[in-house]
């Protein structure tokens, strides 16, 4: 999957059309924010109070002293006490709004990534079995995982407080310029700068992170990897060469974020030099003024204390458009998943279907994976309903395809498969799909009980249903065995059961859903000779009413079918009514 290429005005529309729903709760924040600006203008007050007032021989305010009694305005030690309590009330209420800011931006940030999250799984489950095989399952974890809480980042973390930042900037700047607009220009005259500084690191960084952000999610890749596959890396004795190859992989991403971290902090300096600059220039021409009778003591050190006001917006919103770069690189790899369409497309007007007969035919299907290699050539074939159909052929044959085919995972480069007479393209894909049960050759089982696992189908299915699809199955009696029965875990991927425990808990899930259609593959291959017999036992009863399709290559499981399809490099070279077992060797 490329860099999608979004310009940050197009990331931003797109970030704030998924955040509209909690559009509200965004302005909430938004208020909160802006009310530190009046916070902030009157944190240096205080100060200049006790200078010119107390400390000196300036008046008070106009403003002040129209709201407090002339009692107060005529002595200096009820001046200092309500500069003192002006400091207390400052801190108390800008504390109480940091904290109702705080409350409102955790629940709407958890609210929105939670939503991005959910939709990114959501069309990550409905792309195309062939888009996963070619990407892995990792890089889209992580855009899941690491990349979706970028919403937050920009939405909430990242353009309110620039636009509080701003706000403040301009809150301040109007006062400075009533103060004295001489000194408010000279601060001023850094702005240009900054936003030069900003801009110019900004598509440095924004490329740095594309980068950061695909080798980290190659380096956690190789962690999924060597924990699915842990059994095998310690019957080979590999865990230190997998740590290396870890490692290795690790080490290039920290590389890039310290080169990342290098460049933010060059601009940081950057900034802090710039705005140092501006309040060296206002302090030495303030201080001239001040010598001179043109500025009081007092509104030089309120200037002072805005100017450090004045330039923390300033320097906020320079380190904001740098530091979101980070974010629009994942929103963008956010984006990119989302903007993958699924190469298996539902038709518009799709039609229902509830049950199958379960007749199949297919008219000249070819396939390719990759568009080049053809794997599939050519095949046609007609199953009536309730046939038993076995499917043989070597190993790359083509024999999952076909069925992989047949359950619309992939849709064929040419030619069409029918059920009933209709082509599958037609059906509802959430219809056609819940015409099968399939039983795997390595069972598929999720870290949830025992009845979650055999329900998986039909969630609802009541208790009884449930022993009664373990009973047909042959699985009852070792469920009822064990210490918590039907609400035992079975652990990752079912490791807490044995192999032939796991395919029937298998069966028994396809036995509850109840398909017209039913697919085997493989389905005796891992189990030894009695476990086989148990599961065939169960599979004969399963088999009744419905039509089957068996992958197989034990002969005493193909002996069952009544109609035998062999493939040969992607070719049907035999299709008709199985024969017997010298027809059956021939075919093996």
């Amino acid at each position: 999957m490329p860099p999608a290429p979004y310009t940050s005005r197009k990331l931003y529309w797109r970030v704030f059309r998924e955040a509209s729903p909690y559009g509200w709760h965004l302005f909430g924040i938004l208020l909160i924010g802006l009310l530190a600006t009046p916070f902030t203008l009157l944190t240096p007050l205080p100060l200049a109070i006790v200078a010119d007032s107390v400390l000196g021989e300036q008046p008070l305010p106009a403003w002040l002293q129209a709201l407090l009694p002339a009692a107060i305005v005529g002595s200096r030690e009820a001046i200092l006490g309500v500069a003192a309590g002006m400091v207390v009330a400052l801190a108390g209420l800008g504390k109480l709004r940091g904290l109702l800011g705080a409350l409102l931006t955790t629940y709407t940030a958890a609210q929105l990534v939670l939503n991005f999250r959910a939709r990114l799984f959501r069309h990550a489950q409905r792309l195309s079995l062939a888009y996963h095989d070619t990407r892995g399952s990792y890089d889209t974890v992580y855009r899941v995982q690491h990349d979706a809480p970028a919403i937050q980042w920009i939405a909430i973390d990242g353009v309110i407080p620039f636009i509080t930042s701003a706000v403040t900037l301009i809150s301040m700047l109007s006062v400075t310029l009533h103060i004295h607009r001489g000194l408010a220009l000279v601060a001023l005259g850094v702005a240009p700068l900054l936003y030069g500084l900003s801009r110019l690191y900004s598509r440095r960084l924004r490329s740095g992170w594309r980068g950061a952000k695909k080798l980290e999610s190659a380096a956690f890749a190789v962690v999924q990897e060597v924990l699915n596959a842990v059994r095998v890396v310690k019957a080979f004795g590999q865990e230190d060469r997998e740590q290396e190859r870890f490692v290795r992989q690790a080490s290039q991403s920290l590389a890039a974020k310290l080169r990342l971290a290098w460049s933010e902090g060059l601009l940081n300096l950057l900034l802090a030099l710039t705005t140092a600059t501006g309040t060296a220039a206002v302090l030495f021409l303030g201080a001239r003024l001040v010598q001179r009778g043109e500025l009081s003591l007092g509104e030089l050190l309120l200037i002072l204390g805005y100017l450090a006001q004045l330039y923390k917006p300033l320097e906020s919103m320079s380190q904001k458009v740098a530091s979101l770069q980070s974010s629009l690189a994942s929103a963008e790899r956010a984006f990119a998943l989302l903007d993958e369409a699924p190469e298996v497309v539902e038709l518009l007007h799709a039609r229902p279907l509830h049950r199958a007969r379960g007749a199949v035919s297919f008219e000249h299907v070819s396939f390719s994976y990759d568009g080049a290699r053809p794997v599939l050539r050519e095949i046609s074939f007609h199953i009536p309903a309730g046939a038993r159909v076995g499917i043989a052929g070597s190993t790359g044959a083509g024999k999952t395809t076909l069925i992989s085919l047949l359950m619309r995972f992939y849709d064929p480069s040419s030619g069409r498969i029918l059920l009933d007479g209709v082509n599958i393209r037609r059906y509802k894909l959430r219809d056609l799909r819940n015409q099968f049960a399939i039983v795997l050759q390595e069972p598929v089982l999720f870290s949830a009980s025992i009845a979650e696992n055999i329900a998986y189908a039909r969630p609802n299915a009541p208790h009884e249903a449930i022993v009664a699809a373990a009973r047909a199955a042959n699985a009852h009696d070792f469920i009822r065995a064990l210490p918590e029965g039907y609400a035992t875990a079975v652990g990752e991927r079912g490791m807490r059961l044995s192999g032939g425990e796991r395919q029937r808990i298998s069966l028994a899930r396809a036995f509850l859903k109840d398909a017209p259609i039913l697919i085997l593959d493989e389905p005796t291959s891992a189990v030894d000779v009695t476990t086989e017999a148990t599961i065939m036992e169960a599979l004969e009863r399963l088999m009744v009413g419905r039509t089957t399709f068996m992958i197989a290559h034990r002969l005493s499981t193909l002996e069952r079918c009544t109609i035998r399809l062999e493939l040969a490099n992607g070719q049907l070279v035999q299709a008709g009514e199985a024969r017997g077992k010298a027809h059956d060797h021939a075919a093996a």
